[in-house]
């Protein structure tokens, strides 16, 4: 499902927060998951899908990501609390809509070497 979305990450209730825009919430929720991309979601552990909201465009998408960055901490832990109050993993929610995407996402996996990795994630993104 291709659809412009921001997005936060959480490392637990009340944690480390990451912000962040896709075009396949899924996919690229299930990446920080399982620490497949380097960077901040993989340092600090952010792995739960906390808040997510979708656009029209991508271009919208870009701009609600910038002010919701740009915005304090209390600011993004309202945004969570009004969708999700129970701090609920919403990678869950999604799944329940495409019961076949984990089983896919784990079964292109199957643990890739490094070298392999870098492939592996372009396979991902170009599905």
């Amino acid at each position: 499902m291709k659809q412009p979305c921001v997005y936060i990450m959480a490392s637990k209730r009340h944690g480390t927060l990451y912000a962040g825009v896709t075009s396949d919430l899924p996919r690229r929720a299930f990446e920080h998951r399982e620490g497949l991309v380097k960077g901040f979601t993989k340092k600090y552990g952010c792995k739960m899908l906390v808040w997510h909201e979708l656009h029209e465009t991508m271009i919208e998408a870009i701009t609600r990501e910038k002010q919701i960055k740009a915005g304090s901490r209390a600011k993004k832990l309202a945004l969570i609390e009004a969708l999700n109050p129970d701090w609920k993993d919403l990678l869950k929610r999604w799944r329940e809509f495409s019961p076949d995407l984990p089983t896919s996402l784990r079964a292109q996996r199957s643990n890739p070497s490094r070298s392999g990795k870098k492939e592996w994630i372009a396979s991902l993104r170009s599905q």
